[in-house]
């Protein structure tokens, strides 16, 4: 059937178009030659991404320009795109480079010239295939290649396939976002019904291996063909009547699950996981004469076997709606995803001691931990506090870095004084409640960037570890001992300096720090900022067993970075932090009063 060129019935929707902007950009970049096109490619990938307005108006009225990050040409293609489902371009791309470049590309020392000779001569197109043709000796034979190559090749296959075994493979905001665009086109599957992610991702944590969803479908089968037909996908692993395993085009490898509405609330809790939570719920629901099965609940009943006059059991479906009717069928409360981790949390439970208050991102009342133009931020005080007023927020803390972090552009006093000045301006033209505050660098010997009186001027001051990281346990943990236990109020920056994937926390003895902190003027940072999300939920539940008081931050560098506040309250969630014991769910001239230095 040929495509209508109808806009009101568009052939590609803005996910399926940023699937496209993206692999076009991934494929420049290998192709090489032309960096600034490929980038400008991957940013209006991001603005499709993101775009809130409706495309089709966009294009009815010829504002696709007036979209950040939307040149004419690019435009035009979009354009091309949502009436037709194609690209001329992306076609002649494909085309001219080797099938599985966009995997394959990753592998160090593979060009896309041994790429397409690989694929010349030995057929590959995976790393699989890759990795076969190593072991199996072909590749040396290869033009270009030899014995040598051919063991640096493998050594960095297995170098990969280590990484992504680790199940920490995908930052959580790469992840989710991938995921809400894989939701965001099963809703156009017809006969979809409802879809959420699951596995980690759901659980929040910090890194993902893959990308987890489950939906549920009146037809399940033609759902799957519809997401296996979508521009998103590049590459099909494995695929079932229920079931797909795919490589996305930004790379990660995702799994969808499609089943009939009746099996949603037991799949979904199954896919969620973790082992550990769904075996003890496996074992609850055997005592009460029930059986979890991924299609749903089952009540063992006892019968007589009428031909052997011996009893048995025949299972009967009990048929759920909702996640929460399980955990009511096992005689407990409902445990939101994050909990579900076997930390206690099956116990309190059946208890009913589960929090009902845990911290959620609409209890979150003012931004804190904000960076400017005037460190190494990429927006104004201004452009900063007003993205935080139209996201709801009553107030903002201004952060930025002390004179100490030099490479960050620390403020030293003089601009400092300008800063407060540019603030107090900006405060009469806003309604927002902006707080003067700094990231005070913690320094070698304990003591806090700023002098005395410069501190204690401050509304907020959050006191950080910029550098000095390999300091020994014992130096370490006195460094931080000591700031924690200066006279100003002050709030515990990324306690402990790790860099997820990168960087891993520095040594100390957390537990004696926190001692210190529940009997100083402090609180601990629950840092958003998703390479950090920082401190991790196990120190996080030591803190709250001596009762400190927690603020969840944003870490911002930019408007975009206000977003991070989902991250860091999925963190204090895993953590089971309570609404109370959050210091930025207070009204202004509480936290205002909560967090006054002096």
């Amino acid at each position: 059937m040929k495509r209508t060129r109808d806009p009101l019935h568009p052939a590609a929707d803005k996910v399926a178009i940023a699937a496209v902007l993206q692999e076009i950009g991934t494929l420049l970049e290998l192709k090489g030659g032309d960096y600034f096109k490929a980038r400008a490619y991957k940013l209006g990938a991001r603005s499709m991404a993101e775009l809130t307005e409706d495309l089709g108006k966009l294009i009815r009225e010829d504002r696709l320009t007036l979209v950040k990050g939307i040149g004419y040409s690019l435009a035009k293609q979009i354009q091309d795109l949502y009436l037709t489902g194609q690209s001329t371009f992306l076609n002649e791309l494909r085309a001219e480079l080797p099938p599985g470049i966009v995997e394959l590309g990753k592998v160090p020392g593979l060009s896309v010239k041994k790429v397409e000779r690989l694929h010349s001569a030995l057929g590959i197109s995976s790393a699989d295939e890759l990795k076969a043709a190593c072991e199996a000796g072909k590749v040396r034979r290869v033009l270009g290649f030899g014995a040598k190559a051919e063991r640096g090749i493998l050594d960095a296959l297995k170098v990969m396939s280590q990484t992504e075994k680790l199940e920490r493979g995908i930052h959580i905001h790469h992840a989710l976002r991938a995921g809400e665009r894989v939701l965001e086109y099963l809703r156009t599957a017809p006969g979809f019904v409802r879809g959420e992610l699951a596995g980690p991702l759901r659980r929040r944590q910090e890194t993902v291996s893959q990308i987890l969803v489950v939906v549920s479908a009146k037809a399940p089968g033609v759902l799957i063909n519809h997401f296996l037909r979508s521009l998103l996908v590049v590459r099909i692993e494995k695929q079932t009547r229920q079931q797909c395993s795919v490589v996305l085009n930004d790379g990660f490898k995702a799994t969808l699950l499609a089943v009939p509405p009746d099996e949603f609330p037991t799949r979904l809790m199954k896919a969620t996981g973790s082992e550990t939570h769904l075996k003890k719920l496996g074992q609850l629901a055997s005592k009460r004469g029930l059986r979890l099965t991924p299609r749903g609940i089952k009540q063992l009943v006892p019968q007589k076997s009428r031909a052997r006059s011996r009893a048995g059991t025949v299972a009967l479906a009990i048929r759920v709606r909702t996640e929460g009717a399980i955990y009511r069928r096992l005689g407990m409360q409902y445990v939101p995803p994050e909990l579900r981790e076997d930390q206690g949390e099956v116990e309190a439970a059946r208890r009913r001691e589960l929090p009902e208050d845990l911290i959620t991102t609409e209890d979150i009342r003012g931004m804190v931990h904000c960076h400017t133009r005037y460190s190494d931020g990429k927006h104004s005080v201004a452009e900063m506090a007003h993205a935080a007023e139209s996201m709801g927020m009553k107030y903002i803390t201004i952060t930025d870095h002390s004179p100490a972090a030099y490479y960050a552009g620390g403020v030293k006093i003089d601009r400092l004084q300008r800063q407060w000045e540019e603030i107090e301006r900006i405060q009469e033209q806003t309604k927002i409640k902006i707080l003067k505050g700094t990231e005070s660098d913690i320094l070698r010997d304990g003591s806090l960037d700023y002098p005395d009186w410069i501190l204690e001027q401050f509304d907020v001051i959050v006191a950080s570890i910029h550098s000095r990281y390999k300091m020994n346990e014992d130096q370490m943990t006195q460094r931080i001992v000591t700031a924690m236990r200066q006279p100003v109020f002050k709030i515990w920056g990324h306690a402990l300096g790790r860099r997820i994937l990168e960087r891993p926390p520095f040594d100390c003895r957390v537990e004696e720090i926190l001692d210190v902190i529940a009997e100083s003027r402090a609180a601990v940072e629950i840092n958003g900022d998703p390479h950090r999300l920082d401190m991790e939920p196990r120190w996080l539940r030591e803190a709250r067993k001596r009762e400190i008081k927690f603020v969840v931050s944003v870490d911002a560098h930019s408007i975009g970075a206000l977003n991070n506040v989902k991250f860091g309250v999925g963190i204090a969630r895993r953590a089971w932090v309570r609404r109370g014991e959050v210091l930025n769910t207070l009204g202004v001239k509480a936290f205002q009063k909560a967090v006054r230095p002096v």
